[in-house]
């Protein structure tokens, strides 16, 4: 391979590259809604993959992961997408590109296992995923306490992190269990994935998160299931 070759390659891989293809998802997924009843109608929201969780109880265990590429109108897009371009962009360049898309993946599904479990609206949103990198930073400060760039995002974001929670605590709008589930989601799954750069000797440690993020998604599940059979 010559070295024109490398240098594009290396060029490429330093794009964030899934940031764009999650952008571009739920872009496209909100232009469907758009012509197929609009994104502000629960029907079409329901009928495209939003979280509804007497359909959950029957089955449909993919709408824990679908949520996470629609939105409610075209504020809630537009904000989530701001989010996602730049926090997105820094965290894909600090994990790589695989470890960026199980943390955003991931992330996203523990939070809207959590809003089965605590929340019964229909819901839909990136916010879940979002917050499970909003947990990454709150580890990286840790992986990296000489790095002061990663410092300062890291305290810049857990401003961030509060005020969004004081915010869902006063809006009915805001799924809440959501947030909290993506937060605690993305902060275990980023111990177990930790960075190129970084990676822990003990592989039991990182199996230790694993497991804590395995035994969350259960407990959450449980729950939500059991919301229904119990009552």
């Amino acid at each position: 391979m010559d070295y024109q070759t490398q240098m594009k390659i290396r060029r490429a891989l330093r794009k964030p590259l899934v940031t764009y293809l999650f952008l571009a998802m739920q872009i496209v997924a909100f232009l469907l809604m758009t012509l197929d009843g609009g994104s502000t109608s629960i029907e079409t929201l329901v009928r495209y993959g939003a979280k509804f969780n007497p359909l959950i109880v029957l089955g449909q265990w993919w709408r824990l992961i679908t949520p996470m590429f629609l939105h409610i109108g075209v504020v809630h897009l537009i904000m989530n997408s701001v989010i996602l371009y730049y926090l997105g962009a820094q965290l894909e360049a600090v994990f790589g590109h695989w470890r960026y898309f199980v943390l955003y993946f991931f992330g996203g599904i523990a939070g809207n296992a959590a809003s089965f479990a605590f929340s019964e609206s229909v819901s839909a949103g990136a916010s879940t995923a979002l917050f499970g990198l909003f947990g990454s930073t709150l580890v990286l400060a840790k992986l990296y306490r000489g790095n002061p760039a990663i410092q300062i995002m890291s305290r810049n974001f857990s401003l961030l992190i509060l005020l969004n929670l004081l915010f869902g605590l006063f809006s009915t709008q805001v799924d809440l269990a959501g947030h909290m589930g993506g937060l605690a989601g993305g902060y275990l799954l980023s111990y177990v994935l930790t960075t190129p750069v970084v990676r822990f000797k003990l592989t039991q440690r990182r199996a230790v998160f694993g497991l804590l993020y395995i035994g969350l998604l259960i407990v959450l599940i449980v729950i939500g299931v059991g919301n229904y059979i119990w009552w």
